[in-house]
């Protein structure tokens, strides 16, 4: 027997009013939805560079960003441009036939990296499956068919796919899901010992984002991204990055990876790659991709001409001259100036982490009560592992943006205080 749609029970907390009928068709309409989501009581009408707008006139600043993937800011003039025209020609054709718009991508890729060759797909946790297949068939190709496991870092996160659970190894997230996907071994970060002790004749190659996001955005050592490499190189092993949430200029470098001067054979990429549209990407060197011949590998919707026309649109605001470093510029305005509010505020912040626009806030209260807070002053964040606040805010935000950003987290900082000294008094 379905529920009823007016009930608690299927509108989840946004319960019906008979003196509200509008109400009723909302829980209706949110009753149809699975329970996937634990989501906030808001939606956006319209959105403007880092701010949006609800359909009764609120606006709230966008430290989330579509969880770090609205690179470029809402409703950005090139992006929807580009975005209109190529929907007006052709959006998909699938992958029988040539797509221009995917070859003029991948051929800047391949121009600003270390990529030979790309293969696009919809999504990280696809591009993610597909290194991991990427990487096992090179060694299999290359006369070690038993070479399969994957090494991967405790407090990772690779998409939700079954595969990619099991490469994440977050008991949370597979409860319920049946016996995890077999050939992914796990070891602390930054512990090179612990690495070299799990390699065995069986392992394939290595997996890690250059800085966990999830978890609470913690960063890998760049002296132990080198070793890992140097190992790598050391047994005939495949380097992969996860660079779905670090990558595309989220970092003030257009992928996080060059900070440490190490190149990986094998990277993912998606998130702000599209600015908001779906995309993801495998890029990889010849030794690799090469491997992956007709047939072995594939996807319906991946490298439409609408996706890469949206993905070129956000390369050529991002490869344009000056503005990664723009990106680096904005980070250390906003840094400083919430280094000071973590002085002014020790009892709420403890520390800030990261990189670029990617930051961590770490909170001494529960980083749930800090979040709705800051979306109580108008302010929109992501919270991660750790107990942090994640600000992933798009890579286009102004000084302004920045100081009203700090505005804002003070404001519920000094709210979360006062709850606190009103419960212990």
């Amino acid at each position: 027997m379905k529920p009823d749609a007016r009930s608690p029970q299927a509108a989840g907390r946004f319960c019906f009013s008979p003196f509200n009928p509008q109400a009723g068709h909302t829980a209706l309409m949110i009753s149809a939805l699975m329970p996937t989501y634990n989501r906030a009581d808001l939606a956006f009408e319209r959105g403007e560079g880092a701010w949006l707008y609800t359909a009764d006139g609120r606006r709230f600043l966008d430290f989330a960003a579509g969880i770090a993937t609205c690179s470029v800011g809402h409703a950005n003039p090139q992006l929807v441009k580009a975005i209109t025209e190529q929907a007006a020609k052709v959006m998909h054709v699938s992958n029988l036939f040539r797509v221009p718009q995917a070859e003029r991508l991948a051929a800047r890729l391949v121009e600003a990296t270390f990529a030979d060759s790309v293969f696009f797909c919809n999504s990280g946790a696809e591009a993610n499956e597909g290194m991991v297949k990427a990487i096992r068939r090179a060694q299999a190709k290359n006369g070690h068919p038993e070479r399969t496991r994957i090494l991967c870092f405790e407090g990772a996160f690779h998409g939700r796919t079954l595969g990619m659970l099991s490469a994440t190894g977050n008991p949370t997230y597979l409860d319920g899901f049946g016996e995890r996907a077999p050939g992914f071994d796990h070891v602390p970060l930054n512990n090179m010992n612990a690495v070299r002790d799990a390699v065995t004749p069986e392992t394939a190659g290595v997996m890690l984002e250059p800085i966990q996001g999830e978890s609470g955005i913690k960063a890998a050592d760049r002296r132990f991204l080198q070793e890992l490499r140097a190992m790598c190189d050391e047994f005939g092993l495949f380097l992969g990055f996860d660079e779905v949430q670090t990558g595309v200029g989220r970092t003030g470098r257009l992928f996080a990876h060059e900070w440490s001067g190490v190149t990986p054979d094998v990277m993912s990429a998606a998130k702000g790659l599209g600015g908001g549209f779906p995309i993801g990407a495998i890029l990889a060197r010849e030794e690799v991709a090469k491997h992956l011949t007709p047939g072995s590998h594939g996807t319906t919707f991946g490298g439409n001409p609408l996706a890469c026309a949206a993905a070129n649109a956000v390369l050529d605001i991002l490869l344009a001259p000056g503005f990664l470093e723009q990106v680096q510029e904005r980070a250390a305005f906003l840094d400083t100036r919430l280094d000071t509010l973590i002085s002014d505020f020790p009892d709420i912040f403890s520390e800030r982490r990261g990189m670029g626009l990617m930051i961590g806030l770490r909170c001494i209260p529960k980083v749930s009560d800090v979040l709705a807070a800051a979306q109580a002053a108008g302010f929109l964040a992501v919270s991660a592992g750790d107990n942090v606040l994640r600000l992933v805010p798009p890579l286009t935000i102004s000084e302004q943006d920045c100081l009203e950003a700090v505005k804002c987290l003070r404001q519920a900082a000094e709210t979360v205080r006062a709850a606190i000294l009103e419960t212990t008094s």
